[in-house]
């Protein structure tokens, strides 16, 4: 599922508004596509009831550290209205 990102308004049907790393399910690429994503996109975005649902798989090679989102993507998450889920399934990954 990787990276879907939706307006869920109450009283209003789901609205798509973009699917990111369809291939990917390495939290780090997915991340930093996030982010980029939202650097190029967030000035067109309607504020309100935005949802960034992250589907990701474990890392077999992981030992600690990760995934950061910076103060700037989260600031932009906040003038958005946007809510943050994680989505961990059981998909081994060991792509970059």
């Amino acid at each position: 599922m990787p990276i879907k990102v939706y307006r869920n308004k109450p009283g209003a049907p789901v609205e798509e508004v973009a699917w990111l790393c369809d291939d990917s399910w390495s939290l780090p690429l997915q991340v930093s596509t996030f982010s980029a994503w939202l650097d190029s996109s967030a000035k067109e975005l309607k504020p309100g009831a935005l949802v960034a649902d992250i589907g990701f798989g474990w890392r077999a090679d992981a030992g600690g550290g990760g995934s950061a989102l910076e103060p700037k993507a989260l600031a932009r998450m906040a003038e958005l209205d946007m809510t943050l889920l994680l989505s961990e399934y059981p998909v081994e990954t060991n792509d970059a």
